[in-house]
């Protein structure tokens, strides 16, 4: 870890998907980590040995205070509800971007969203302009982004098992056969932990992909035969992305609006434009789909 970047982190979204895999990663790599949330005594509760400040992106005058002290900070804050969640999602990056500055952090991380091989769903265009908000900010940033994580916790991996465990049939629409590098999670806290030890002129974005390229239809069989399924699949050539969402709330224990989100994103390639920031970072190895989805379907099981 360069001078640049020693000292505390800043993890916002520490209760969630990412930022609980990622924790106890930091801390082995010899980081102090404080753990951010809108509501530090209740995390407090369940991580007691945990540094807990709060910081709420929609209460500016949280920001400086949890950021005092800290020299980078990890923005895992993604907000996805209300009508015109994607401005409100620019401003909370606006605002986090200047308290950064203000309270002299050298480094912010952002973990977003691959841009699709045509026009954004609403949700990537969220996390697209989020993270093009962050790097246009006084401070270095470093935006990652990547497809489907595959990981006990992940919103998207969470629709895949669902479907792929309840259905004894499935309709397969034409957006089933757009195709997709899913990443492990493991590979994805590799991959902020490398950009958090980039250098000032190597800040910007990059593609996170993982090392296999899959359809969804793809995903969807691979993941049903790990799990001992075999549901018969019919291709269905008029179904949309928006009408297939629909069904979703019969089948997946996802929370439905985000689900809708995410499978709107689903209409188009989602690829990298390369995998040269494995390289960069001195992380060639990456887990394939395979074995990603049998250890965490395998961690699943244990939880």
């Amino acid at each position: 870890m360069s001078d640049r970047t020693r000292g505390p982190v800043l993890l916002t979204g520490a209760t969630g998907f990412v930022g609980s895999r990622l924790y106890p990663r930091l801390r082995e790599s010899g980081l102090e980590v404080v753990c951010a949330s809108r509501r530090p005594d209740q995390a407090s509760q369940q991580h007691p040995d945990r540094t807990w400040v709060e910081l709420d992106v929609s209460r500016p005058e949280t920001l400086e205070p949890a950021m005092e002290g800290c020299r980078s900070a990890l923005y895992l804050i993604h907000q996805i509800s209300g009508s015109d969640y994607v401005e409100t999602e620019r401003r909370s990056a606006r605002r986090f971007a200047e308290a950064a500055d203000r309270a002299g952090l050298k480094r912010i991380v952002y973990l977003g969203g691959v841009r699709p091989g045509g026009t954004p769903s609403k949700h990537l265009e969220s996390r697209l302009e989020t993270g093009r908000v962050l790097r246009q900010g006084p401070v270095s940033c470093v935006e990652l982004r990547a497809a489907m994580i595959i990981g006990a916790g992940s919103a998207s991996w969470q629709i895949v098992c669902d479907l792929a465990s309840r259905l004894p049939a499935m309709l397969l629409p034409t957006w089933t056969r757009s195709r997709s590098q899913p990443v492990w999670i493991g590979d994805v806290v590799e991959a902020v932990l490398g950009a958090l030890r980039l250098s000032e002129d190597q800040a910007g974005w990059y593609d996170i992909p993982g090392p296999d390229t899959l359809t969804v239809e793809d995903i969807l069989r691979k993941t049903a035969s790990l799990m001992g399924k075999d549901p018969w699949l019919v291709d269905v050539p008029f179904l949309s992305p928006k009408l297939s969402s629909y069904w979703l709330r019969f089948v997946t224990s996802c929370n439905y609006e985000l689900a809708r989100e995410l499978v709107e994103g689903l209409k188009y390639d989602l690829l990298a434009d390369d995998d040269s920031f494995w390289e960069r970072i001195g992380h060639a190895q990456r887990c394939g789909f395979e074995e990603a989805a049998r250890r965490e379907l395998a961690r699943q099981d244990r939880d």
